[in-house]
């Protein structure tokens, strides 16, 4: 692997990565926390060397399967350091997920450990373990993970190596339209090619003071491409447990964050925490929001870069493959407000309808191959369905191509409204109501109609819970910014929040769920 900057370390593996980051500066800062914990690179190798030599005394050792729920933490993050130490193959399962969701997980990967909180505050996760069919061994980690001194019995890292290139080591699942997760199986080369297309492309630690923080769980995908670009840039992180905007931005503050983020919901959040003291930075420090995972309204990169100071740089990825495309620095405002940056580095991206390529600026299905792209599915019927005779992976996302290179997504295949016969995109509708002065947050979905086999629903957070916000206001709305009629929402619904996935998405099949026996209004 090849790069352009000296200061980036490389490897092949996340062990030999992290070895050759401890060479290089070992006293520097890794992981950060709320409570002022600070764990240096070489202190990172070290205790995870330590959690490795706890864990095989458990009886985990290279090839293990081994699912984990945990949070956000340091512990976490040592963790993740201690299994790949092993050669162990990991499966993290977000905090979110409950029973059902959680044993899916289990099966899927075929779990002979399953490792839990010892505490959960309102959730019991040790009960919920106990509840998981299989018998998976319970492993309960609190706020330290254990640790032994004596790490000499720990297998050589030759031996730990995968044996060729279809043995993955880390599992990450989606959330699944039908709602069980599918289990995405991947190898450390794409984990470490999109660390190595953040910090090259989406400039990563460029900054010698760059300071990041993850506010989202670290058992989402997103989780260990940071860490691994963490440790390609040498660069440290604060890791947020619990995010909640005011506790989060004081922690921000207190720690210089350069870089935060996580995805649109988060950007809201940090925004809304903004107005309510517009005239004094949040976060003096902060210059990115980045994320990915979810659509960013153009209107939401202008609010926060008009109202906090700071650029958005909003990626895209998906579990499957952590970097599809990445945004940079460098690009130009009107790039960075409409589109989700050009192909990682690695990356191929073409635009199908019916099969067929299409022209550059034309719409049709996006599908990927390339260096960051996940290995398979646990799943075999899921592998077949998802990848095209010649190789490609098949997103499930719709967009184009521009003349510039870089990709817009429009929306999902299966996210598409057909109202007699037309073809709707929710996301074109949901960024120009994102708009409107008096709506908060969007969502757009189709729901059954006898007459017109779909009818366009817009779900909707007033900024003003009191306002008697209508369907007409929105509708005019839309015709004055040239809507054609077909695409005009025929039902509004007022919520006070919107269902999400853990990975911050809105959930539009909850949404369509709870919503698609409700009259039109």
């Amino acid at each position: 692997m090849t790069t352009t900057n000296p200061s980036l370390v490389r490897g092949d593996s996340f062990v030999e990565l992290l070895d050759a980051r401890v060479r290089l500066t070992p006293d520097a800062p890794f992981l950060l926390d709320e409570l002022g914990g600070r764990v240096t690179f070489g202190q990172y190798r070290h205790r995870a060397e330590r959690i490795a030599a706890a864990l095989a005394a458990a009886g985990a050792g290279p090839g293990s399967r081994v699912v984990w729920q945990l949070p956000t933490r340091i512990s976490t993050a040592l963790l993740i350091g201690a299994l790949a130490r092993l050669g162990a193959v990991q499966a993290p399962v977000i905090p979110a997920y409950r029973s059902r969701e959680t044993t899916a997980a289990v099966i899927a990967a075929g779990a002979e450990f399953l490792l839990v909180p010892t505490e959960g505050g309102a959730i019991d996760y040790h009960r919920l373990a106990r509840e998981v069919p299989g018998s998976p061994r319970i492993v309960r980690i609190g706020v330290d993970a254990p640790e032994l001194d004596e790490v000499t019995g720990l297998p050589a890292v030759a031996d730990i190596a995968p044996r060729d290139s279809q043995d993955g080591r880390w599992v990450y699942f989606t959330s699944g339209s039908s709602g069980t997760p599918k289990a995405a199986l991947h190898h450390d080369r794409s984990l470490i090619s999109s660390a190595y297309g953040m910090a090259e492309q989406g400039r990563l630690g460029a900054d010698p003071a760059e300071v990041t923080s993850m506010t989202y769980p670290i058992a989402h995908v997103g989780g260990i491409a940071q860490l691994t670009a963490l440790i390609v840039t040498g660069k440290p992180t604060v890791l947020i447990e619990a995010f909640d905007p005011r506790r989060t931005a004081e922690t921000l503050r207190r720690n210089s964050v350069t870089t935060t983020g996580g995805g649109p919901v988060f950007y809201a959040a940090l925004l809304a925490e903004q107005r309510k003291d517009p005239d004094r930075p949040l976060i003096p420090s902060l210059r990115y929001l980045t994320g990915g995972g979810a659509p960013c309204p153009p209107s939401l990169y202008a609010q926060v870069r008009a109202e906090m100071g700071v650029t958005v740089l909003h990626s895209y990825g998906m579990t499957e493959t952590p970097m599809i495309c990445i945004a940079s620095p460098l690009d130009s405002a009107e790039q960075l407000a409409e589109t989700e940056g050009r192909p990682a580095p690695g990356m191929q991206v073409r635009i199908v309808e019916d099969g067929e390529p299409v022209a550059v600026g034309t719409d049709g299905d996006i599908e990927l191959r390339g260096t960051n792209l996940f290995l398979r599915y646990l799943d075999e019927a899921a592998t077949r369905a998802a990848f095209t005779a010649d190789g490609w992976f098949r997103t499930g996302d719709r967009g184009h191509l521009r003349a510039d290179g870089h990709l817009e997504v429009t929306g999902r295949t299966k996210d598409l409204i057909i109202r007699k016969g037309e073809n709707i995109a929710p996301q074109e509708i949901e960024q120009l109501l994102s708009t409107h002065p008096a709506i908060a947050q969007v969502a757009v979905i189709g729901l059954p109609d006898a007459e017109r086999g779909e009818r366009v629903c817009a779900v909707v957070i007033p900024r003003d819970p009191q306002s008697a916000l209508r369907l007409g206001d929105l509708t005019d709305f839309l015709r004055a910014a040239g809507v054609m009629p077909q695409k005009l929402p025929e039902q509004l619904e007022i919520a006070a929040d919107l269902p999400r996935s853990g990975t911050g998405k809105v959930d539009k099949n909850k949404l369509r769920r709870d919503l698609d026996t409700a009259p039109a209004v």
